[in-house]
């Protein structure tokens, strides 16, 4: 059975967590947080040297890193990886977007204001500048979500589940996603598809 080291309340963390449950995929759950200092742990160092979370311990015993190679992975033959080459390279642009331009702001925003160990970090400059980068994101996924009902089209893909993992909590960041109604429906469609978990979803 693989093994996900991963933090509770992390969307990077959730996003693995979220695919496995749709597919049914049993695995071992090993917490571990960025917030008490256990990523920096020399054991655990030994098995991620970036000393980050999430990270996949294979049955082999091999390892992988990153939220996103990690969905690529595990998503392999999938319905969330799109058979059209066009759309497939779509989705890698998503998730590409979301590591680039919406995570560094959406989701640092909401750990600067969430977690009491980061608010020496929330200077009003900074604030101020990850509100407009996050807006500026959210308004770049409103304007594909008028057009497709998800970003690579008619069917749920891992751009989906990417965005959605930091997305559905950008209102802990400050957010106001009532300016973004193609964005808050496309929550709500997410929420809906078959094997959804909410982000504190644990394996039983």
């Amino acid at each position: 059975m693989p093994k996900l080291y991963s933090q509770i309340d992390s969307g990077n963390c959730y996003k693995p967590r979220l695919l496995m449950a749709k597919l049914a995929v049993p695995f071992e759950h090993i917490a571990i947080s960025s917030t008490d200092g256990s990523t920096r742990k020399p054991e655990y160092l030994a098995k991620n040297p970036n000393g980050k979370v999430p990270l996949l311990e294979l049955d082999d015993g091999r390892f992988l890193a990153e939220s996103n190679a990690i969905l690529l992975h595990l998503a392999e033959g999938s319905r969330f990886i799109p058979e059209d080459s066009y759309e497939r390279a779509l989705m890698y642009q998503w998730l590409f977007f979301e590591q680039y331009t919406h995570e560094p702001n959406i989701a640092v925003r909401r750990a600067l204001l969430v977690y009491p160990e980061r608010a020496k970090d929330a200077t009003p400059e900074r604030l101020a500048a990850t509100l407009e980068g996050g807006n500026k994101a959210l308004l770049v996924m409103e304007s594909q979500l008028q057009k497709t009902p998800y970003f690579t089209g008619s069917t749920i893909s891992l751009a989906d589940i990417a965005l959605y993992a930091y997305t559905h909590e950008a209102n802990r960041g400050g957010y106001d996603l009532s300016a973004y109604p193609s964005v808050s429906k496309w929550l709500s469609r997410v929420a809906g598809d078959e094997g959804h978990v909410p982000i504190g979803w644990l394996p039983d």
